[in-house]
């Protein structure tokens, strides 16, 4: 298909996964106007780069899904709301200044958590980290990981459970 841009191969490709990326668009919150728009272009940039996917490098969908993020932070990078890194910076050292979690019973309780989520299972421990700490959607990790939606959804669920149970004081 790259080479030649067969037209009935892309079309199926189109077909297959624009409600796919449709849908990924609206988890990461995009309107669905403009999500539309993003997977047009999204299919659009496929069309004309096709000869650059490498299949030894990556799945075809993972490379599809990565072109679609990196449109989703680009629309949101051009967004007026977007705040450069820098002024993020100090907003939040700003508001670390105003914060009374600095103590030892905030340190203590870090380490009770750290220690939590190192006693579920690696599978669940890692679901957490990348849901909690790296703060990414339900979406992305399932993309990341290669799993169903609804299985990243019930595990995090059920890691949460555990993790909530671990921590609970003993009576």
């Amino acid at each position: 298909m790259a080479q030649q841009q067969d037209r009935e191969c892309f079309l199926r490709i189109h077909d297959h996964f624009a409600p796919r990326l449709q849908r990924y668009m609206l988890g990461l919150g995009v309107a669905p106007a403009q999500a539309e728009e993003l997977v047009q272009d999204v299919m659009l940039k496929v069309w004309r780069r096709a000869r650059l996917f490498d299949p030894t490098r990556a799945h075809f969908s993972t490379w599809l899904f990565r072109i679609a993020r990196n449109l989703h932070i680009d629309h949101l990078r051009r967004q007026p709301h977007w705040l450069p890194v820098d002024d993020g910076l100090e907003y939040l050292e700003r508001q670390e200044t105003d914060r009374d979690d600095e103590g030892p019973d905030a340190v203590a309780d870090h380490a009770c958590l750290g220690d939590a989520i190192d006693q579920l299972p690696a599978a669940q421990a890692r679901l957490l980290r990348m849901s909690y700490l790296e703060s990414k959607s339900h979406s992305e990790i399932a993309s990341e990981l290669g799993m169903p939606l609804g299985t990243v959804k019930s595990n995090l669920r059920r890691s949460f459970e555990k993790l909530k149970d671990a921590l609970r004081p003993s009576l």
